[in-house]
């Protein structure tokens, strides 16, 4: 191991016996090092163990340049960036090196020159792996100028140079990522011509700038990341770059539920005061990823747009704020997510999918409200038996008693707002709720019992076993028939009823 806070000469490396290696053989050896270790190289990637990073880690050991390629949320960039643990610690750099000029094989005019002038004297510097990442949005702004370099007027007048001089040259962000990782994000958005400038750097290293042809065998490790999306709506990769970056990687959204949770509940931002207040059973975990799945196949959303896995982050973080909102209205020191809580999802949905034209027509707001619908109709039956089954022989319902009660012409309101005290109440008070969960899940808590008889309503009635109404503060459920042939009074000319549909089940 060197001691990089002794070294500091060029003649001080050479003693201590310094080789150089290109960026990407460092990634490949300690690569090589990790895996021989068993180590996780890409510690917090949830669900690509047996897809994306054993492809990742081929690229890496064939030395390829790589892309990216998948829908939004799918963890692309948080890969480029984690690929820094792949670097060793440090590296030596000629010191005032704008290109991370290597003492042992400097490229720029700069490092040759204070070689010459210095010799084994030469300072040098180290830079740290987390200083050796690069990383570009492509917008259709970035020119030339940007990524290659471009002629400095100012510095050739106030260095008294003329124009033929190399030294007037501002390099740009690629040649000054020299011996480092440089990423483009979003590629297709790049202009057609700005790609085209690409084709000698990834292949033989040569870069122009302004009638210079400089010779400059850059050592660069490319990550490109791209959403297929973007080859119909914004633009295209052009083809003889994609034929000169070596590996595609397709990226995808988690296969499972529990992966789904293991990504959300890794990067939620929860604070500290939230979790002291706030408590959420399994089920709302679950309910959440399962609003995503049914938003990645619902006809009202863009299937070529993805649905984001920050649709469930925000949810989640959502939930949480709509639970700790009622805690403080009721001055409660502790409370659970219930399912009235949901309501706090609908912006998080609406702001993360894009809806084609019948999703329009229906407006973004039912849309969720549908979504929410179906995710809880498909998570019902892991908690409680099909109702469907029971429709033929409604006498052997484990719902009957439930269904009765309300076809005797009794109400419930759940409201947003509620005190605990009165959720209880409400809750307990609708006959057959309490032994079909105790039947079911006797053994969980008085909390969750009294969630899971909640999600016990709003399934009967995505089953249309009950009717369920929205109010202006929360939910009505109500028997079937009177649900269809009424709606509440305070209801008829609300506003929010246009917004949230007052949909009937």
């Amino acid at each position: 191991m060197i001691d990089t806070q002794k070294i500091k000469t060029l003649g001080q490396l050479k003693k201590e016996g310094y080789q150089s290696k290109s960026v990407k053989e460092e990634l490949r050896e300690n690569l090589i090092s990790k895996l021989r270790k068993k180590e996780n190289v890409f510690e917090g990637i949830w669900g690509y163990e047996e897809t994306v990073i054993p492809d990742l880690e081929r690229a890496i050991l064939a030395g390829h340049d790589i892309n990216l390629l998948g829908l939004r949320g799918q963890a692309k960039t948080k890969i480029a960036r984690m690929m820094t643990q792949l670097l060793d610690e440090y590296i030596p750099v000629i010191a005032g090196s704008e290109l991370n000029d290597d003492p042992l094989a400097p490229i720029s005019r700069f490092g040759k020159d204070k070689i010459d002038e210095m010799g084994e004297d030469t300072p040098i510097t180290w830079v740290h792996r987390d200083e050796r990442y690069t990383e570009k949005l492509a917008t259709p702004d970035v020119s030339i100028a940007d990524l290659i370099g471009d002629v400095d007027p100012i510095k050739a007048a106030s260095l008294k140079l003329p124009y033929s001089d190399e030294r007037v040259i501002h390099f740009g962000l690629i040649p000054r990522s020299h011996r480092c990782i440089f990423v483009i994000n979003e590629l297709p958005d790049l202009q057609a011509r700005i790609q085209v400038a690409l084709f000698n750097i990834l292949q033989e290293g040569d870069i122009q700038i302004r009638g210079f042809k400089l010779r400059l065998p850059l050592e660069i490790q490319f990550v490109f990341t791209a959403n297929p999306e973007d080859y119909t709506n914004r633009g295209s990769i052009v083809t003889p770059l994609k034929d000169r970056i070596d590996s595609q990687i397709i990226t995808h959204y988690p296969k499972s539920i529990d992966i789904g949770k293991r990504i959300t509940q890794q990067e939620a931002q929860i604070n500290e005061a939230q979790r002291k207040v706030v408590t959420s059973a399994e089920i709302v975990k679950d309910l959440v990823e399962q609003i995503a799945i049914e938003a990645r196949k619902s006809e009202f959303v863009d299937a070529k747009s993805g649905v984001s896995a920050r649709l469930t982050i925000s949810a989640f973080e959502s939930l949480v704020a709509a639970a700790e909102r009622r805690s403080i209205i009721n001055n409660e020191t502790n409370t659970s997510i219930r399912f009235t809580d949901f309501i706090g999802v609908v912006p998080s949905i609406t702001g993360k999918v894009e809806l084609v034209y019948e999703g329009e027509q229906e407006g973004p707001g039912i849309v969720a409200q549908n979504l929410i619908g179906k995710a809880i109709r498909s998570q019902f039956t892991n908690y409680f038996p099909d109702p469907d089954k029971f429709r033929k022989q409604k006498e052997k319902s484990p719902y009957k008693k439930i269904t009765a009660w309300f076809g005797d012409g009794n109400t419930i309101d759940l409201l947003h707002d509620m005190s605990e005290a009165d959720y209880k109440k409400s809750i307990e008070s609708v006959p057959g709720l309490t032994e079909l969960v105790k039947e079911h899940h006797g053994s969980e808590n008085k909390a969750t019992q009294l969630l899971l008889m909640e999600f016990a309503l709003h399934g009967l009635a995505e089953y249309s076993q009950i009717s369920k109404n929205n109010l202006v503060k929360g939910f009505q459920f109500k028997d079937l028939l009177s649900g269809m042939f009424s709606l509440p009074a305070e209801e008829e000319n609300d506003e929010d009823e246009d917004n949230f549909g007052g949909m009937m089940n």
